[in-house]
């Protein structure tokens, strides 16, 4: 898969009164370089709408677009991809729907997932939550830095940090061996979408001339 540094998934909730379309473009624009749809209220068919609308925008800019969990929606408009979380349909099935050039990522919260995770082939991961986050009902623990130098120092695929990133804690996250970061409110509730992202790019930039 083409490689990837800031990754925003959707979070409507975040951002009442403005539209999906026009938060996710600011988001493309200030360095977003992968999207990641994820809607767990919405009907199937509202879902379908969100994702062809996200498909042309991301194809307009060249970013990969990622549909969570809906992998017939994920197919319908040919998206770049699914991600699966623990309790999703298993990787190997997943597979074996979408074909062998679709990018498959999935979330992991400790060592043994990520093993497995790389195991099976999937194409990334999600590393997280790494601090407190409001941005999932179902959240898990957070998992801590000391999750991302775990990973860092054993799995080759490539990995993602999420889970309460925000510009405040992120040189923690990189300190720790991510080089890839993901955020949904941080990103999509900000008032200047587009130059939170900037700002993430910037921090980015400067640790891989330093790593």
């Amino acid at each position: 898969m083409k490689d990837f540094q800031l990754y925003a998934i959707t979070g409507e909730a975040f951002h009442p009164g403005r539209d999906l379309i026009e938060v996710m473009e600011e988001a493309i624009r200030g360095g977003v370089d992968i999207v990641q749809l994820r809607d767990k209220t919405s009907s199937k068919r509202d879902v379908l709408q969100k994702a062809q609308a996200l498909r042309e925008l991301t194809k307009k800019y060249g970013v990969p677009f990622i549909v969570n969990d809906h992998i017939d929606v994920a197919l319908a408009v040919d998206a770049d991809g699914i991600h699966l979380g623990q309790d999703d349909l298993p990787l190997a099935e997943a597979r074996n729907i979408v074909g062998p050039d679709k990018i498959i990522g999935i979330s992991t919260h400790q060592i043994e997932e990520a093993r497995a995770a790389e195991a099976e082939g999937a194409d990334y991961i999600g590393v997280g939550p790494i601090f407190e986050t409001k941005s999932k009902a179902d959240v898990v623990d957070p998992v801590t830095t000391a999750y991302i130098q775990q990973v860092a120092a054993e799995i080759t695929i490539p990995f993602v940090a999420i889970g309460g990133i925000k510009l405040h804690n992120v040189e923690q996250v990189l300190a720790a061996g991510a080089r890839r970061i993901c955020m949904i409110s941080e990103i999509v509730g900000a008032t200047d979408v587009k130059a939170v992202c900037e700002q993430f790019t910037d921090i980015l930039e400067r640790h891989k001339e330093e790593a």
